[in-house]
């Protein structure tokens, strides 16, 4: 690795912050039909590497994060097509705000994990991942994005191009 691990740890990090923090932004906008192509590049160029970035960690077997990287790497990329290549016709309006919503879920699913791993407060409330605090707050974070993803399809209608 070029890089030594803390350093490529914290541009991992950095990148996933940005895809979270650009995503949200991106999220709230499909629920009033807007589409800022700034923050969504931001968010598609960032969810992308934070991706990418996490198979450069070093591993010995296949992961649950690496699942999920994978599924965030396919999704990602449909709604680019959805986007960019067939400009949110027809359905690929609603493939697309469905899957900028379970993107979008899936870093914030990662986050609450690091939270529970990082911050030694959450950490004393499920030191294993597997108690009720951790249910819960995964239970949230979960019904929170099903909402946003339903509501999202449902409300998304971008300007006719011109």
């Amino acid at each position: 690795m070029p890089l030594d691990l803390s350093t490529f740890t914290f541009i991992h990090t950095a990148l996933s912050l940005v895809a979270l923090a650009s995503g949200i932004i991106v999220l709230i906008g499909l629920l009033s039909s807007r589409s800022n192509d700034l923050w969504t590049a931001v968010y598609l160029v960032t969810a992308v590497a934070t991706s990418v970035t996490g198979f450069g960690f070093p591993f010995e077997k296949f992961l649950p994060s690496h699942a999920v990287g994978i599924v965030s790497l396919i999704l990602l990329a449909a709604v680019i097509v959805a986007r960019y290549v067939f400009r949110l016709a027809g359905a690929w309006r609603w493939i697309y705000a469905v899957g900028i919503a379970i993107t979008v879920y899936l870093d914030a699913f990662v986050g609450v994990v690091q939270a529970f791993l990082k911050f030694p407060a959450l950490n004393a409330l499920a030191p294993t991942g597997s108690e009720p605090p951790f249910a819960f707050a995964q239970g949230a974070v979960l019904i929170v994005f099903i909402a946003l993803a339903i509501a999202a399809a449902l409300k998304f209608r971008p300007a006719a191009a011109a």
